[in-house]
């Protein structure tokens, strides 16, 4: 049968689908139009390309949700093995198109609620009514292709102080009202990353909400343009871009990040997930395996941006010349088993990964589930890798990263030109082509832009003790310790 690609979401769907009355903040004034605006427009247009290649690519990258209807694979519930696998290698082809450079890319939290609705039968069973809607939610986001974000992390102020001892109890947003057709919010959420590009926004609370704050214990979906939301939008690193050929990245990759404040937001019972439950608001993360899938995805997306740093690391080296001194060799080598080691935890993960069920009047059968031990031994490796990756190649490209062209306008000067060309020299390309590699090499490590991936990349899934807690958790002390017992029982004082 021939795959209607009309019924796929391409990106000038997308776009359309954003260009409501969102209300984004930005340098002493609202954006009207994200698409339009220069500091998102080149990022839209990345996002839109996504869409794009979905469109181009019907049978990769996405699957028959019935009556002709194709949606991206990060909505799929893999029921086995082989559909997992499937499901990656869409998440993959995807992650290529912007190298691993947009961490909350639309297949980030279309997995998270993908995974919560795998177990509707835990959210149901701590609120009645609260799993249906979660289950009809999202056959919506699917149906539509939505492009999600989320805020699940507390904005910082006096982290000495539990959220509810806040001076002000509306800090953090928090239920304020309810009523029959459901709840308000009022309090403000972080880190809304790619939010200005969204359909909607999931709130929720990854960290365990104490007993005794219960308004703070919620989940719910919410428009972008819904009235009363407001994001503050960081500084655009895309707006600052001189051009393309001088930040090839910032320029184009830039999925922003915003404070999101509910300014008394309304939000039907139809989309409220978790209603003042401090269990719920954590089993639906770890319970249900939404934490599993979200981050699942994340590592299938560094996989690929390591593998495209290494790849750099080489450009760089064999740009100078150096590709084959031993000690460079070394040091590449490393990069390639830091990079593999990523990616080959994912393919464990996957291969160590088991069919789980739910129960109750909601229970939607049963799914594979990567391996959560593994999973958190790739989540522990990452934080501290990925600065020794930028590190590395930072050593290996040395001051070439440095002596560059102010900015492609250069070239335009024929004066100036000649001089890029007596001093930007290469065995194996010419003056521009020098000064390009390094001008990428430097917006992947160096610039404003490659600063916040590494901050992003050691804390998106969390402070460190926490990532570190959840391997503690889930390891397999048992069997480890059995063989420090099995040791101890084989001698005493008395063997000889």
């Amino acid at each position: 049968m021939k795959t209607n690609v009309n019924s796929i979401k391409n990106g000038q769907m997308h776009l359309a689908s954003i260009n409501d009355d969102r209300t984004i903040m930005l340098e002493g004034a609202r954006v009207h139009d994200v698409a339009a605006h220069p500091a998102f427009r080149q990022s839209a247009q990345t996002v839109a390309s996504l869409y794009d290649f979905q469109a181009a690519h019907p049978e990769q990258m996405t699957f028959d949700i019935g009556k002709g209807k194709r949606v991206n694979r990060a909505w799929q519930w893999p029921r086995n093995y082989a559909q997992l696998v499937e499901r990656r290698e869409a998440l993959t082809a995807w992650a290529e198109q912007h190298v691993g450079f947009m961490g909350r890319s639309p297949d980030h939290v279309a997995s998270c609620i993908s995974a919560m609705a795998m177990r509707a039968d835990v959210f149901e069973a701590h609120g009645k009514g609260r799993g249906q809607a979660l289950l009809d939610y999202y056959h919506y986001a699917r149906e539509a292709d939505l492009y999600l974000s989320y805020v699940i992390i507390d904005p910082q102020a006096d982290r000495s102080k539990a959220t509810g001892e806040q001076t002000d109890p509306f800090f953090t947003a928090a239920i304020c009202d309810e009523d029959a057709q459901g709840i308000t919010i009022k309090g403000a959420k972080m880190l809304g990353t790619s939010a200005v590009f969204a359909n909607e926004v999931l709130v929720a609370s990854l960290r365990p909400v104490r007993d005794g704050d219960d308004k703070y214990a919620f989940t719910a979906m919410v428009p972008i343009g819904a009235k009363g939301l407001k994001l503050m939008s960081r500084r655009s690193y895309e707006q600052t871009a001189s051009s393309r050929f001088d930040y090839p990245l910032s320029s184009a990759y830039d999925e922003n990040d915003s404070i999101l404040y509910f300014d008394e937001v309304k939000v039907s019972w139809d989309r409220v997930f978790v209603h003042r439950n401090t269990a719920m608001s954590f089993a639906q993360f770890h319970t249900a395996p939404a934490h599993v899938y979200q981050n699942y995805q994340a590592q299938i997306r560094l996989a690929v941006k390591l593998r495209y740093l290494t790849g750099l690391a080489r450009r760089v080296c064999e740009t100078i010349g150096t590709v084959d001194f031993p000690q460079v060799k070394e040091q590449l080598g490393v990069l390639a088993a830091q990079a593999g080691m990523i990616e080959g935890l994912v393919h464990a993960m996957e291969v160590k990964g088991k069919l789980e069920g739910g129960g109750g009047p909601l229970d939607q059968g049963e799914f594979f589930i990567p391996d959560r031990a593994t999973l958190y031994s790739a989540n522990v490796l990452a934080q501290r890798l990925y600065p020794q990756v930028i590190e590395t190649i930072r050593d290996l490209a040395g001051g070439g990263m440095i002596m560059l062209p102010s900015s492609a306008a250069d070239f335009a000067d024929p004066e100036i030109a000649a001089l890029i060309g007596k001093t930007q020299h290469s065995p194996v390309t010419d003056a521009q082509g020098r000064v390009k590699t390094f001008k990428l090499a430097w917006d992947s490590v160096g610039s404003e832009f490659a600063s916040r991936h590494t901050q992003y990349e050691m804390f998106y899934s969390g402070a460190k003790l926490f990532t570190a807690g959840h391997q503690y958790r889930t390891y397999d002390w048992d069997n480890a310790t059995r063989l420090v017992d099995e040791m101890l029982s084989r001698y005493d004082l008395s063997t000889r």
